[in-house]
């Protein structure tokens, strides 16, 4: 399912069914600008200011961990009754009011401040101001937030609520999950109560405290858990699982935390659909959407032992969906290999160039975003059969995966560079021509 542009609704006359809709990220109050408009609504992902609540509620479990600077740390894990829903009755333990779980996590909670280096269309450099939305994990100073707030930062500066800011470190993070970790140099803060996601169900009351369009500081809303595991393809094709929520989300939430009914965190607040413009098409209304922080817990914890998350498994190629009209002339649907990563599992196994990867162990492999999707039921350190379709014939290969690491990926980064810029040549090469066929002579020069 794709969503699409938040300045355009779809068209009122097309089916539902058909009615195309695309995933974006959101500009960032004064950051970069959007770079595509498209029809429909959008997901956004929020880059703006906002503080969410946090603190101590409820019976938990503390989970110690060494940091990266050496000692320890905690992070406080809140435990409960979970809801039982049955067809005759419902039951759980006594949650907490809204006003109290404003009151008691609003100390938990801050706005992040960024500056980003750009250049401009005339080469200039410019520096743009990004803000977004964080929430204290552990009493010594970690904090959580998403991503995309962080990205290409050059400073960061987080800020209280009594006032109180500070100059921010980043720790580490995962753009494929839109986590960060950043680090202050503070002591005795007040942590959120981390909960679990896998014990929302639907109907679940959820609060986020945030600061909506970067002017409405610390308002609080309100809302219902409206659907679990809704899987979203953002616009630069990853998928994301969400927590679906009707509780008001706008830029300036993201990177909060979202609340459940014992002030627990159960998200990372993280996009929304929403739509504008004129015309009788209805606008989108009450749809946000969380990171579940079970999906992310252990990453979290890896990013402040280690710096980045460790055991994530990598192939180590560069690839893209075989073309449906290569399909319709027979050949076989999958990933096609444009290149190997030196050093790669891939590499080791023996996967080449020009490869079709069509099955990993029993899942068919259809396009690029299976091959993706697949990889993150295995670790580094597994193994995997591939099916490949290889001149024609079918061969298997099997794959120890290695572990993704900053080296990994440059040399995947560089990799995919020079493959683009070999397509590049090539598309102006067969321009080039073409242009001559059509003028029936040759370009001076070289032109």
């Amino acid at each position: 399912m794709y969503y699409s542009d938040y300045n355009n609704r779809p068209d009122p006359n097309e089916p539902i069914e058909t009615t195309a809709y695309r995933v974006e990220a959101a500009e960032t109050m004064g950051g970069k600008p959007k770079k595509k408009k498209h029809m429909g609504a959008k997901i956004t992902a929020l880059c703006l200011s906002c503080a969410l609540l946090g603190g101590f509620a409820g019976s938990g479990a503390m989970l110690a961990f060494g940091g990266g600077g050496g000692g320890s740390t905690t992070v406080y894990e809140g435990d409960h009754a979970p809801t039982i829903v049955n067809v005759s009755n419902v039951t759980q333990s006594e949650p907490l009011s809204a006003a109290q779980i404003y009151a008691t996590y609003v100390g938990s909670t801050v706005g992040i401040t960024t500056e980003i280096t750009t250049t401009n269309i005339f080469g200039q450099t410019v520096q743009n101001a990004a803000s977004g939305s964080g929430f204290v994990i552990t009493s010594d100073g970690y904090i959580v937030t998403n991503w995309h707030v962080i990205d290409e930062a050059s400073n960061i500066k987080v800020t209280f609520i009594d006032g109180k800011s500070y100059d921010a470190k980043l720790v580490g993070g995962d753009e494929e999950n839109d986590i960060a970790v950043l680090k202050i140099d503070a002591a005795g803060l007040t942590p959120v109560v981390i909960g679990s996601s896998d014990a929302l169900v639907v109907g679940d009351q959820v609060y986020a405290i945030g600061n909506p369009l970067g002017e409405l500081t610390y308002s609080m809303t309100g809302g219902i858990v409206s659907a679990l595991n809704r899987n979203v393809t953002m616009s630069d094709g990853r998928r994301m699982n969400y927590v679906q929520t009707d509780t008001a989300i706008n830029s300036g939430n993201s990177g909060g935390a979202l609340f459940n009914q014992y002030g627990q965190v159960v998200g990372i607040v993280s996009a929304k659909l929403s739509s504008s413009g004129s015309g009788s098409s209805a606008s989108v209304e009450g749809l946000g959407f969380a990171i579940p922080i079970d999906d992310v817990k252990s990453m979290i914890t890896d990013i402040i032992e280690h710096g980045y998350i460790t055991g994530r498994p990598y192939l180590g190629i560069v690839g893209q969906s075989v073309s449906g009209e290569a399909v319709r002339y027979g050949t076989p649907a999958g990933t096609y290999v444009m290149g190997v990563v030196e050093g790669s599992g891939a590499a080791k196994a023996g996967i080449q160039k020009e490869d079709i990867i069509t099955r990993i162990d029993d899942k068919e492999i259809t396009s690029m975003d299976d091959l993706q999707n697949a990889q993150k039921d295995y670790k580094a350190g597994d193994t995997a059969v591939f099916t490949l379709y290889r001149d024609g014939e079918k061969t298997q290969v099997t794959v120890t995966f290695s572990e993704r690491n900053s080296e990994m990926e440059a040399a995947g980064s560089a990799l995919q560079e020079q493959i683009n810029q070999e397509l590049q040549e090539q598309y102006q090469q067969q321009y080039q021509q073409q242009q001559q066929q059509q003028s029936g002579g040759y370009w001076p020069f070289g032109w």
